[in-house]
């Protein structure tokens, strides 16, 4: 799957709803600090304490599968921060200007060294974490001081928790908004698929960050450190499925290579289709489970040709035979299927060369089985190096089939996505 980064990140003017995001989270974080230097810090230790913190959770930031990059010891950090109304016997009444403006500076600090080596960050992920504490702490503040803490309240626990989930939702439907933005996907999937891709995550961090704003109320700053061990049990975690799914993705990139090393196809072909395949499935409102899926097929399509004597010519298995292409989706499938985890991806690779209708044995094949087949004969028949007008020759030549041998709905979503781009 393309990465945030490949698809873009700094067209802004494709993307309103990124511009806007980034324009008013920068905005307020500026008046923020301004408002915090011109009328002092409250309690200077406290929030000092609570920006290293926040800035070593920002260091230690995370890409989770989907390229959603979080940070889940910053926002408990930040969070708990915002709900902190005392500390051991003495309050705290800081302003909401101030939590934003420690928040600003922590995170500001923790990306500082990922700038500095190169690894910038996905500015939208940033922009919505600080957004998230703005909500949290200009919501909570001014209520602050008619809540007693001290004495672990059940109505300002139940108050916490409740915000915590209000913004949580409203932080997964930007983020859907956002992703649809620039996947150019279908609304409901991505709100769908960002739900159920940071409950893991929000649950964790909101139920840390309030569970460390009660601690501090008792133990004074030792409960920061000491209530945020669950916590870091959990970040070591999440980094670690993170680093799993991400060798398993490198892996199969890795095995759709050799191919291209041994000469069967044009160098980049897999990469190429796997790009295209997915822009055509998030056209016509793919789940992220399917993309997932689809990524690893298209990556692997041409896995087959290894098991040939003689490589076709070029590597357009779109030109050869229709024996011959059934046999490399054959080859192609057993292979896959020896690993004995990706049944459904070694499905989809066997049926890709049948026509829309099927080989009237087991009915149409799966749509992302119609999509590598409309992916791969655009790109043989195109190339790496092939112009506007070649290019819509070709598509002109798949509409012509459009029915029989290709999926109409897929040849149209495909003439969107290269319309667009």
């Amino acid at each position: 799957m393309p990465t945030r980064r490949e698809n873009g990140n700094a067209d802004w003017t494709r993307r309103p709803l990124h511009t806007t995001l980034l324009a008013l989270v920068v905005a307020v974080s500026v008046t923020a600090l301004l408002w915090t230097a011109l009328n002092g810090v409250e309690e200077p230790v406290v929030a000092l304490v609570f920006c290293l913190f926040v800035a070593g959770g920002e260091l230690a930031r995370i890409t989770l599968p989907g390229d959603r990059e979080v940070a889940p010891v910053a926002s408990a950090g930040a969070i708990s921060y915002a709900f902190a109304v005392s500390l051991g016997e003495g309050a705290l009444e800081h302003s909401a200007a101030q939590v934003v403006a420690v928040a600003a500076i922590g995170v500001l600090m923790g990306e500082l060294p990922h700038v500095a080596v190169g690894r910038s960050p996905a500015v939208e992920d940033v922009a919505r974490r600080l957004l998230t504490v703005m909500l949290l702490a200009w919501t909570f503040r001014p209520m602050a001081e008619e809540l007693s803490l001290s004495g672990l309240s059940v109505t300002g626990a139940v108050l916490m928790l409740a915000l915590v989930v209000a913004v949580w939702t409203v932080d997964s439907v930007l983020s859907a908004l956002l992703r649809a933005e620039r996947l150019r996907t279908r609304l409901w999937v991505t709100v769908r698929d960002e739900m159920r891709a940071q409950f893991a995550v929000g649950g964790v961090v909101g139920s840390s960050a309030v569970l460390i704003a009660l601690a501090c109320s008792v133990s004074g700053l030792l409960g920061l450190f000491v209530f945020s061990a669950p916590l870091l049990v959990s970040h070591v975690a999440f980094r670690r499925y993170a680093e799993i799914r991400r060798t398993y993705l490198e892996t199969v990139r890795a095995l759709s290579r050799v191919t291209e090393v041994g000469g069967y196809v044009e160098n980049g072909h897999s990469r190429r289709v796997s790009r295209l395949s997915n822009a055509v499935a998030c056209e016509m409102g793919f789940s992220e489970a399917e993309l997932l899926s689809l990524e690893y097929a298209a990556l692997m399509h041409d896995i087959g040709q290894l098991s040939l004597s003689e490589p076709i010519a070029g590597g357009a298995t779109v030109l050869a035979s229709p024996l011959e292409q059934r046999r490399i989706a054959e080859l192609g499938s057993g292979i896959i299927r020896q690993t004995g985890v990706l049944d459904t991806v070694a499905e989809t690779v066997r049926r890709q060369c049948e026509p829309v209708g099927g080989d009237g044995r087991a009915g149409a094949p799966p749509m992302a089985s119609r999509i590598i087949k409309v992916a791969n004969a655009f790109d043989d028949l195109v190339g790496s190096g092939g112009g506007d007008e070649r290019r819509a020759a070709v598509v002109e030549r798949l509409r012509m089939d459009a029915g029989t041998e290709y999926d109409p709905e897929v040849v149209g979503a495909l003439t969107r996505v290269l319309t667009r781009t």
